[in-house]
C-alpha cells in the first residue's frame, strides 16, 4: 500500500483534488494495484513558514 506525501504551499481544493486523482492513477498504473490502495497525504505550510534560496517564500 503505498503511502504518498505531498508537501506543499497552500492550493485550492479543486487543484488538490486534481493532483490526488493524478497521484493515484500513476501509482495504480505504474504497480498495477488496486486504486483504493494508495494513499495521498498532503501538507500545506504557509508561505511565511518555509524559503528557498535564503529567503522566505511569502517575500519572492
Amino acid at each position: 500500500m503505498p503511502n504518498v506525501i505531498v508537501q506543499q504551499g497552500p492550493r485550492s481544493v479543486e487543484l488538490k483534488r486534481d493532483l490526488v486523482r493524478r497521484i493515484t492513477d500513476a501509482f495504480v498504473d505504474a504497480y498495477q494495484i488496486p486504486v483504493d490502495t494508495v494513499s495521498v497525504w498532503i501538507q500545506e505550510t504557509p508561505a511565511d513558514s518555509w524559503g528557498s534560496g535564503g529567503k522566505l517564500t511569502a517575500d519572492k
